[in-house]
């Protein structure tokens, strides 16, 4: 039994010295080589082709309020990792952390509900259909289940702009600093482990999309 346990811990840890210490560098040198290298390779075409001209009015119900809450929730993200000190600050009265997190909450379910009618979208239009390949389904699922998560954190575990603040920003500015600190990733719940690795894994698909 104790070497079963031993033997559990031992994979346990090596996967998270994987998914956060591993992953992310693995994700980095993708995305910076993958992206100079393809904007070398492709020039003017390294963007998305646009399908606005295919259906303009229903386009315009999933894509403005997926752009608005990707913006809001990417801003509230990057805020916490920039400025963890002042997050906390303003967390520390009440009133001030109600109103972040639902906020933040509100304009998650915008994204979400955005991104999901883009993705049906994309799937039941033949016309669409015509210029889609297979890697913009795959980081529209992908993006789609990194949501998800998110709203399942911002419901089951409150106050997520304080904790990001305290424990993700460290983590995060470590591996910036080719110093990995994981000790606070590693004990926190698995959803929480998802949803990192999840946005790991959409900087290392970004040069291989549109």
């Amino acid at each position: 039994m104790a070497n079963f346990a031993r033997n559990i811990i031992l994979i346990m840890n090596a996967l998270n010295t994987f998914l956060f210490v591993v992953l992310p560098y693995m994700a980095l040198i993708v995305f910076f080589v993958g992206s100079i290298y393809r904007y070398r390779a492709t020039g003017f075409k390294f963007s998305s082709l646009s399908s606005q001209f295919l259906e303009g009015r229903r386009l315009f119900w999933g894509s403005v309020p997926f752009h608005w809450g990707l913006l809001v929730v990417f801003l509230g993200h990057i805020i916490a990792f920039l400025f963890p000190e002042g997050t906390l600050i303003w967390n520390s009265q009440p009133m001030r952390l109600i109103i972040l997190e639902v906020t933040a909450f509100v304009f998650g379910l915008s994204l979400f509900v955005g991104l999901l009618l883009l993705f049906i979208r994309r799937i039941t239009n033949p016309r669409v259909r015509v210029v889609t390949n297979t890697m913009d389904i795959v980081i529209e699922i992908v993006l789609l289940s990194q949501v998800i998560l998110g709203l399942w954190i911002a419901l089951g575990y409150r106050w997520g702009s304080s904790w990001f603040a305290a424990d993700l920003s460290p983590y995060l500015w470590s591996i910036f600093k080719i110093d990995p600190q994981i000790d606070a990733i590693s004990a926190m719940p698995w959803v929480i482990k998802l949803h990192i690795t999840g946005a790991f894994l959409i900087v290392l698909l970004i040069p291989f999309t549109r």
